[in-house]
């Protein structure tokens, strides 16, 4: 196994944005955003790219009904079900508002299901919150609809009702398979679970299907991660997302948890476990896409990085790509490529927002010049891994841009040329500090209290 320079990984490992926006929530100017300027700039969108490829629609359904402690999610916990029924038609009300403000029919392109556990929904009122979405919409057809599910209640009910509405792909989220690991973030979940649910998934249809793998969990070491890797090689998923536990503490808080700092891995052990998983996953037939993501060459994923058409937002890496994304329920986040929106943060404030007419937008950020021509770098890297400009412009605009990037150069992680970077293998572990040196908005203002997760 190739193993990282532990002075690099010294060097590098410091908080930062995992990217999936430009500019970071952080550093949204909140002071210059109205829910009007919102609409505005969505509507200029909306026209500009509806009709060509449409939109995509991520509905958060935030309730679970129990507090795994690893997942900095907006999550509702409770095991009373009788919440489904209300929060599905406040979020009927909310698809109405914007149906209100939009020019025409809307051409839905790409749907996901995210929370919170949408599975923790009967497959019942899940038909019924989709039906009524989609009565109000076009489907593309091309459309790319996935979930999440939790193996632990994931039923053959949900799996089938969700494919009869077009849904091919789901994700399941098993992050370790150690008991003790288990235990520490407060998820259950035998392997005998992720088996049936991957295999009923399959029977019944489902084109691509996920799991999400983490490293860096309390008391993981090599050999844990490579009994969980060996367990997914048996199930063979189509994607699979071994992402970098993101600790957070100030934000998710310490409830419940069944771990103390010192059974975290450190920086350096927490990349060997990454670079053993990805040696794994590799020998298996995997391709690692972007950042923490891997797939067969039959999955859609692989195919559209090939074809350069991969695309990152707040739903994550997804094969194809549309200027407007609507988030739907609480907390969600919209983006129009010229603006961010995110929802209010409690079910008991959404709910009277949406009750009052209002779209229940608590804050934005809307886009200057200046954060276009960095977000499209930055996706670019995320994306691509490498990116482009014409006259040098980055040079004699941005020098404070390329004298950050000279550091990466000569660490050897990137190849800075007049009119490109490329990051190169041994720099795919840094992505996220690379994409920092674009970010002109941290540049200007370092924070000055905790508010990403470590890089490495």
């Amino acid at each position: 196994m190739k193993m990282l320079n532990n002075t690099l990984i010294q060097k590098y490992n410091v908080p930062g944005p995992r990217y999936t926006s430009y500019p970071t929530v952080p550093y949204w100017d909140e002071k210059n955003f109205s829910t009007e300027k919102w609409i505005d700039t969505l509507q200029k969108s909306f026209k500009e790219s509806n009709s060509k490829e449409g939109i995509s629609l991520y509905l958060h359904l935030p309730f679970c009904e129990s507090l795994c402690t690893f997942c900095a999610c907006n999550k509702r916990i409770t095991k009373q079900h009788n919440v489904e029924l209300v929060y599905i038609e406040t979020l009927l009300k909310e698809w109405q508002l914007y149906l209100n403000v939009l020019s025409e029919k809307p051409v839905i392109r790409e749907l996901h299901l995210g929370g919170g556990t949408p599975s923790f929904f009967s497959p019942k009122n899940l038909i019924y919150l989709l039906e009524n979405i989609f009565s109000k919409a076009e489907i593309h057809p091309n459309k790319e609809f996935s979930f999440e599910g939790h193996p632990n209640n994931t039923t053959r009910e949900h799996l089938q009702a969700l494919y009869n509405l077009g849904f091919k792909r789901v994700s399941f989220g098993v992050q370790d398979y150690d008991i003790r690991v288990q235990k520490a973030i407060h998820r259950i979940q035998p392997f005998e679970n992720v088996k049936k649910v991957t295999e009923i998934a399959r029977e019944i249809g489902y084109e691509s299907i996920s799991h999400d793998l983490v490293f860096g969990l309390p008391f993981q070491d090599l050999n844990k991660v490579i009994h969980t890797i060996k367990k997914t090689e048996f199930l063979q998923p189509d994607r699979i997302a071994f992402y970098s536990y993101a600790h957070v503490p100030w934000i998710k808080g310490v409830g419940q948890r069944g771990f103390k700092e010192e059974d975290l891995p450190s920086g350096e052990i927490k990349r060997e476990l990454y670079e053993k998983g990805k040696e794994l996953l590799e020998k298996m037939g995997y391709f690692e896409i972007g950042m923490d993501h891997f797939s067969l060459k039959s999955d859609s994923l692989y195919q559209s990085m090939l074809n350069k058409k991969i695309h990152r937002n707040f739903m994550g890496y997804t094969s194809s790509s549309t200027q407007v994304m609507i988030g739907l329920g609480v907390s969600s986040i919209s983006d129009n490529w010229y603006a961010f929106a995110q929802n209010v943060k409690t079910i008991e404030e959404y709910y009277q927002k949406v009750n009052d007419h209002e779209l229940p937008v608590f804050r934005g950020h809307i886009l200057n010049a200046e954060d276009l021509f960095i977000r499209r770098h930055i996706l670019n890297l995320m994306c691509l891994l490498e990116t482009r400009w014409e006259n040098e412009i980055i040079f004699t605009n941005y020098p404070e841009i390329i004298e950050r990037l000279k550091e990466f150069e000569a660490d050897g992680l990137i190849e800075l040329n007049e009119n490109s970077l490329i990051i190169k293998e041994e720099g795919r572990s840094f992505i996220r500090n690379i994409c920092m040196a674009f970010d002109l908005r941290m540049m200007k203002n370092a924070p000055q209290t905790k508010l990403f997760s470590m890089t490495v």
